[in-house]
C-alpha cells in the first residue's frame, strides 16, 4: 500500500480555497497510486486559533459540512482515502479534528486532538478523550495531531491495538521544528515498530513559518520518503 502526506501553504481562513487545494491533492494521489493522503493540522483554515475560536460558527465544521464536499467527491472519483484536519465542534467548544473519509467519500472515523497545547487550550479549544483508529484495505491506522506525537503512550496504544501505521497531522515551524520532528518521529516508529507518517505545513500558518519536511519513517526509524523545506507537494511512500 502506498500512503502519502500533502504539504502546502494554507490561505488564512479561506476554507473554499484550501479545500479545493486538498481535493486536487487527493486526485493527484490517486493518479500516483496512493491509497491514502494525510493533510496537516488545521489545513482547512490554516493555524488561525483566535480567528477560529472567535467565529466558530463560520470556521468550524462537522464531518458532513458542504464545504468539505469537494474532498469527499475527490475521494470517490480517485478511490483514495483522506485524513482532513480542520476545526470541529463538540458541546464544550471547538476542537482540532481529523475527519477520515474513505475511498467512497464516506466518513470512516473522527478523531479530536487529545493533547491540546497550552496555547490552544487558552484560545478555547477543547481536548478530545478517545484514540483515533480506522482500517483501510485490511491495514489498521492510528491518528495523532501534532503535540499528540510527543506523548509516546499514544503510539504505544496504537501498536497494541494492532495498527500498522501512525498518521500525524502537524505544524512544526522554524527554527526549532526541523530538530523537533527528527527527535520525535523516528523514535516513535522504532520504539513501537510502526510506520509513522508526518504531514506538515510549509510556509506561513498563523504565527508560524512551517518547515515542511513531511515524511514517512519505517518501523526501524529510517526515512522512506521526505519532502522539502520549501515546496508544496505530495510525499509518497510504501508500507
Amino acid at each position: 500500500m502506498i500512503i502519502s502526506a500533502a504539504q502546502f501553504t494554507a490561505r488564512p481562513c479561506d476554507i473554499d480555497a484550501n479545500v479545493a487545494r486538498m481535493a486536487a491533492f487527493v486526485a493527484e494521489a490517486g493518479e500516483r497510486g496512493a491509497s491514502l493522503v494525510v493533510f496537516p493540522e488545521l489545513a482547512a483554515t490554516g493555524y488561525e486559533l483566535d480567528a477560529i475560536t472567535g467565529d466558530p460558527g463560520r470556521l468550524a465544521m462537522a464531518p458532513d459540512d458542504a464545504r468539505l464536499a469537494p474532498v469527499r467527491d475527490a475521494c470517490r472519483a480517485a478511490g483514495v482515502a483522506a485524513v482532513v484536519n480542520c476545526a470541529g465542534t463538540v458541546p464544550a467548544g471547538p476542537t482540532i479534528s481529523s475527519y477520515v473519509y474513505g475511498p467512497d467519500g464516506a466518513l470512516l472515523t473522527r478523531y479530536d486532538k487529545v493533547h491540546v497545547t497550552r496555547t490552544e487550550a487558552a484560545a478555547g479549544f477543547t481536548a478530545g478523550t478517545e484514540d483515533g483508529r480506522f482500517t483501510l484495505d485490511g491495514v489498521g491506522f492510528g491518528l495523532a495531531i501534532c503535540f499528540d506525537a510527543h506523548f509516546p503512550d499514544l503510539a504505544a496504544r496504537a501498536a497494541a491495538d494492532g495498527c500498522r501505521a501512525l498518521l500525524a497531522s502537524s505544524l512544526y515551524g522554524r527554527p526549532t521544528g526541523e530538530a523537533e520532528r527528527q527527535e520525535v518521529f523516528p523514535s516513535l516508529a522504532k520504539d513501537n515498530a510502526l510506520h509513522v507518517l508526518l504531514a506538515n505545513h510549509v510556509g506561513p500558518s498563523g504565527p508560524y513559518d512551517a518547515c515542511g519536511l513531511s515524511a514517512l519513517w519505517d518501523p526501524e526509524g529510517n526515512v522512506v520518503a521526505e519532502g522539502t523545506g520549501e515546496d508544496a507537494g505530495l510525499v509518497l511512500g510504501s508500507l
